[in-house]
């Protein structure tokens, strides 16, 4: 296969969406054209990683070695395939949610912008794309979040805005310093670093990879920049749940990936105070994310709140600065998106269907829609970590990681203690609402018996049912997806 087809699947949803405004379609027209459009998107995607080109396809060079260009290795290849995956499910979801709202053809405008963008995260080739698509990213997400254009959605967009702006810019100092240490910007598995061009400055890079570390984990809401995501739970569900299961978050914690094992060394990290303090950034994120949790009444920003904790145990894995690390980070990358784009969709089909957001007024809400809190149930028992659930993998391999990290570093034990407090903190916050739902208080408004509520139509049932298969199969028959990923971290 020519390595110019890597571009198509990047291009063409950015064209497409942008030709939305012009076209002019009816909502029926639009929503098949909407549909095509992702659906060859996610073939020409997938297509890319099973003809997977050996050489990668420059569109321009910049200036001097470094070029703006796409390749797909082994990682790029997993995130390419999950975003082709979740994408047209996730269009199909949105179609059902958006009919009630405004400005909908500008909405699926940028929504669709936002696929081809992503998938240029996933392809890039080097450091200097990556960052750029990471940059394109924000600025065409920021309108998603501020779509309802209420106070609230306004000012969660700034928010958004500002943390990104500040993230890029500690990312762009990691690229200078790659740019003058390394041997490329190329991704490399092991590093780029230059041992002899470092030479004296090893603190100094040391210190820039925090920075760097910071900067490409803002999107991934690493503590202390951790605020905006919350914030940003205002905005319709379709971009919640891409924002904190597929296209944002994901990214960062992907960026973070590239950085830490394609471009800085990790034996030059390993047993430093930046491996420590990363390590610990992570740990943090995870007992504050999972403690939050716990005190959110609304349920949207709960679910937020989870998504913090859970993008730092892919972060997590990560620090363990090991091919077992790579892997658990890469696994629970894979496992956390299915599951959280499920609860959230769980969460915005109760939103459509009647108008609650508070954990209080779900009471009995599952005898009202049995279809929604079942697949919900299955999420929540997920993401707690049960046995035969897709979520126990993700742990136990990140578990595993820093038992093996520990013989070297002791610090690494700490991480085991974490995963058991955020699992009893994930129990807490997710049964919370599950048994509210099914067995409510009989003191309350018990079954929202005068309320006429019923479970979605089928575009928003199918997504939902698919997600609920996914995590079952996932947790029972997990190994052929471990092959691959033990292949690409070369255990």
């Amino acid at each position: 296969m020519s390595s110019v087809y890597l571009i198509l699947p990047v291009i063409l949803p950015i064209a497409g969406g942008a030709l939305m405004p012009v076209l002019h379609l009816p909502e029926k027209r639009r929503n098949l054209y909407l549909e095509i459009l992702v659906l060859l998107t996610s073939f020409l995607a997938v297509l890319c990683v099973l003809r997977k080109p050996e050489d990668g396809f420059t569109m321009f060079h910049l200036t001097g070695n470094l070029d703006f260009a796409l390749r797909l290795d082994g990682l790029g290849c997993v995130f390419t395939c999950l975003i082709a995956v979740l994408w047209p499910l996730a269009t199909l979801y949105a179609f059902e949610y958006m009919r009630r709202e405004e400005r909908t053809t500008s909405f699926f405008a940028f929504y669709t912008m936002t696929y081809g963008v992503t998938l240029g995260i996933a392809m890039a080739k080097n450091l200097v794309t990556m960052y750029l698509f990471y940059e394109l990213l924000t600025l065409i997400s920021v309108y998603l979040v501020m779509h309802p254009m209420t106070r609230k959605a306004i000012h969660a967009s700034r928010i958004y805005l500002y943390y990104s702006i500040g993230g890029a810019a500690f990312a762009f100092i990691s690229l200078v310093f790659v740019i003058i240490f390394g041997n490329s910007t190329d991704f490399i598995l092991g590093g780029v670093l230059d041992p002899v061009k470092v030479g004296d400055n090893l603190q100094t890079i040391l210190f820039v990879y925090l920075l760097a570390f910071w900067g490409f984990g803002v999107k991934a809401a690493v503590f202390p920049f951790q605020g905006w995501l919350p914030e940003a739970s205002v905005a319709p569900t379709p971009v919640t749940a891409l924002l904190h299961a597929v296209a944002v978050v994901k990214s960062g914690a992907f960026a973070v990936m590239r950085l830490t094992y394609y471009c800085f060394n990790v034996e030059m990290l390993q047993g430093t105070w930046v491996h420590f303090a990363v390590m610990s950034i992570a740990m943090i994120s995870i007992m504050y994310g999972s403690t939050m949790a716990v005190k959110e009444t609304h349920f949207k920003r709960r679910l937020a709140y989870s998504t913090i904790s859970n993008l730092s145990y892919i972060l997590l894995g990560v620090t363990m600065m090991s091919p077992l690390g790579l892997l658990a980070g890469m696994s629970h990358l894979v496992i956390h998106a299915v599951m959280k784009i499920g609860g959230f969709f769980s969460a915005g089909a109760v939103l459509h269907q009647s108008g609650k957001q508070y954990i209080d007024e779900l009471n009995g809400l599952g005898r009202k829609m049995p279809f929604v809190f079942g697949v919900f149930t299955i999420f929540s028992l997920s993401l707690i970590g049960i046995p035969l659930f897709a979520g126990f993998i993700g742990k136990w391999n990140i578990a595993v990681a820093a038992m093996d990290t520990g013989k070297r570093y002791p610090f690494a034990y700490a991480a085991v203690a974490v995963l058991l407090y955020s699992a009893l903190m994930t129990a807490i916050y997710m049964l919370t609402v599950v048994v509210r739902a099914w067995f409510p208080d009989q003191g309350t408004d018990a079954g929202c018996s005068n309320e006429e509520i019923t479970d979605p139509g089928w575009e928003m049932k199918v997504p939902l049912g698919i997600f609920a298969v996914a995590v079952l199969i996932l947790g029972w028959y997990s190994e052929p997806l471990m092959e691959v990923l033990r292949a690409i971290a070369e255990l």
